[in-house]
């Protein structure tokens, strides 16, 4: 990998091998799926830190298990370029969405070292622990930690066995207690950059490999759990029931219509979890979760607060009794215009078109934000495809993300005033 060209198909195919290489870590040998804190993340981050060190760069991991590489500068001990992205996945996942960025961050720091050149500042590739939050639904764990805006709180939280968050850390190897010594100084980095699929059909739709991303629009996440009264499925009388999984059926369309009928708006209610669980018992508990997403906070929040009252109204109709968590609010964090400046030249000189376009996923730059600016390159993929087997990069795509990518390192120019 070492001495792979940044262009033409080689590049591809080598980063394209290596994507194959990590999609074997996971947990199911029908899809893919690598959670926080699972023996698959331990292993990932091991393959993760083989391919920084033969990079030449210094490489560790951190007390949320984030992997760190270092690449110095022409003079040691300089702020640091932060490129990266996560290595987590939702269940039953594509490879490409997080590693993409990661591996190819990892192959041009590769060329930097291949050609023995050192720049005026140092750069850091990071593989994020936790960006997806499927295990304990709570999002951004790693880049948090990072920033250090880590909630405390979120330890409490338990996945789908009931473990928390605080033994699967210990379980883990690591100390809950040291989490705060993962958070860096915003004079450690000169800018935080990320490439990343799509995850949308824009660029497909544009006819261009590579876009510069505008904005991550923001997302509110809830659980919500409606307590009603579990009971015999052949003795309670119809119109006497608490059914508790009926209510959530009834919660799950509104939510639905108000979406469709709100353009911008996105709602998407991703899981259930259905109590006592029996096929002849009357359900007595329900949770489930609730995505919502817009361009605009105000939006959004409007959205979130008309939901809810939907949710208390059903269940006030139907007997049973709301209970409504937001697990994660994430505002819409705004791309540093100089970045999307430099990126766009980049893209320019690599001879492609420079398109502009917002993300409507969220990305770990919307925690990285609160600790240095962030700019974001996204990578065509076939059909906008995400969170999906089928999800796919082609080899001239991949390549083309990397030449973007290592264009914008070679003649990255901090911030200045003027900025």
């Amino acid at each position: 990998m070492a001495t792979t060209s940044m262009t033409g198909q080689t590049t591809g195919e080598a980063i394209a091998q290596r994507i194959d290489q990590l999609a074997s870590i996971s947990e199911s040998a029908t899809g893919l799926t690598r959670l926080f804190l699972s023996a698959e993340h331990r292993n990932a981050a091991e393959l993760l830190l083989t391919w920084m060190r033969e990079a030449g760069m210094s490489a560790r991991t951190d007390a949320i298990g984030n992997v760190i590489g270092r690449y110095e500068g022409a003079k040691p001990d300089q702020p640091a370029l932060l490129l990266g992205s996560h290595f987590d996945t939702v269940r039953n996942a594509g490879k490409w969405d997080g590693p993409l960025g990661i591996i190819t961050a990892i192959a041009c720091v590769a060329e930097l070292n291949r050609q023995h050149k050192r720049l005026p500042f140092a750069v850091e590739v990071i593989g994020f622990a936790d960006e997806e939050g499927v295990r304990f639904a709570s999002t951004l764990l790693g880049s948090r930690a990072l920033a250090g805006t880590f909630d405390e709180s979120a330890l409490a939280g338990r996945d789908s066995d009931g473990v928390s968050l605080r033994e699967a850390l210990t379980g883990f190897g690591l100390d809950p207690q040291n989490i705060g010594t993962a958070a860096r100084a915003p004079s450690d980095y000169l800018a935080y950059l990320e490439l990343h699929i799509e995850q949308g059909p824009v660029l497909e739709a544009e006819g261009v490999p590579v876009g510069v991303v505008t904005a991550i629009s923001g997302a509110t996440r809830l659980a919500v759990t409606l307590e009603g009264m579990a009971g015999h499925a052949g003795t309670v009388p119809m119109a006497m029931r608490r059914d508790a999984l009926s209510g959530v059926a009834e919660c799950i369309v509104a939510i639905e219509k108000q979406c469709r009928d709100d353009p911008g708006l996105f709602g998407t209610v991703g899981t259930i979890r259905v109590e006592p669980g029996a096929s002849n018992v009357i359900p007595g508990r329900c949770t489930f979760s609730i995505d919502m997403r817009s361009a605009s906070d105000e939006h959004r929040q409007f959205a979130v607060k008309a939901a809810i009252g939907s949710i208390e109204r059903i269940a006030g109709r139907r007997r049973l009794v709301p209970r409504i968590e937001i697990k994660h609010e994430g505002r819409t964090t705004p791309c540093a215009p100089w970045l999307q400046a430099q990126i766009s030249a980049a893209i320019a000189r690599r001879g492609y078109r420079a398109t502009a376009l917002p993300s409507g996923a969220g990305h770990d730059g919307m925690a990285v934000a609160d600790l240095t600016d962030i700019g974001m390159i996204f990578v065509r993929c076939r059909g906008g495809v995400s969170h999906h087997p089928d999800e796919h990069v082609t080899l001239e795509d991949a390549a083309a993300g990397a030449s973007v990518l290592l264009d914008v390192i070679e003649q990255f120019q901090p911030k200045t005033a003027a900025s």
